[in-house]
């Protein structure tokens, strides 16, 4: 099955062939102008992905941006050289790996420092998930599938850097957006599907499928939280 074409079109294989030559190059001159004409953009568009897409909004920066600023700045003085093509890695998965894992820190720790000092309405958070923008009337569980099938899509390519997962992952939503025409309700028999689909490993759908369904749960956890989603949590 063909996936779409990645959304991350602002961090190409141009860009990574850009961060080898600043790697490899020894002249200060030339390695600033690389990274100024390209490879901040990405770096900056990266982190302000991942920020907006799993929602790291727990800051001790007066603004969002800051905090992509700072990001940027942790990837050129202390990652930017540990890259090395030859080993396999992809540079898009490699630094949103990186950001993802040095964001889920700072989220945690920023966290616990408002939870004991006030309450989180104090801060004032730029961006709303898509699931909050209407607090009047609860959403629907087909309303919720429907903007979690459309955000998860969106950030796949973060949540899985294996052509495989990501291969399973696009089956299962693709599944969710034509549950209406699947008559297929025992677990088994969905697991039997997806594999016919991917023709993928048994483990490896394990795996991917607890990412998801973790996700899903969360939100869903969030909305219930809210008051915003039925009160049947699931």
């Amino acid at each position: 099955m063909a996936r779409k074409k990645s959304k991350a079109n602002y961090f190409t294989k141009e860009t990574e062939d850009y961060i080898v030559k600043y790697n490899t190059s020894t002249d200060p001159e030339y390695r600033n102008k690389v990274f100024t004409d390209h490879i901040y953009l990405p770096f900056y568009k990266l982190a302000e992905n991942i920020i907006h897409t799993f929602k790291f909004y727990y800051t001790d920066v007066d603004q969002i941006e800051d905090l992509k600023h700072e990001i940027v700045s942790v990837l050129l003085e202390e990652k930017i050289m540990k890259f090395d093509p030859t080993n396999g890695a992809k540079a898009y998965s490699y630094f949103g790996t990186i950001v993802k894992r040095w964001l889920i820190n700072y989220n945690n720790k920023n966290y616990k420092r408002l939870k004991q000092v006030g309450s989180f309405e104090e801060k004032d958070f730029s961006y709303t998930s898509a699931f909050e923008t209407n607090t009047s009337d609860q959403v629907t569980l087909a309303q919720f599938i429907d903007t979690w099938v459309e955000e998860t899509d969106d950030k796949l390519e973060i949540l899985f850097d294996k052509p495989n997962e990501l291969k399973i992952a696009d089956a299962v939503l693709t599944i969710f957006k034509t549950r209406q025409d699947i008559q297929i309700f025992k677990k088994k028999a969905l697991y039997i599907y997806i594999r016919e689909m991917t023709d993928c490993d048994t483990p490896y759908l394990t795996k991917v499928l607890n990412v998801l369904k973790e996700d899903f749960k969360d939100k869903h956890q969030h909305l219930y939280d809210l008051g915003l989603i039925g009160n049947n949590p699931l």
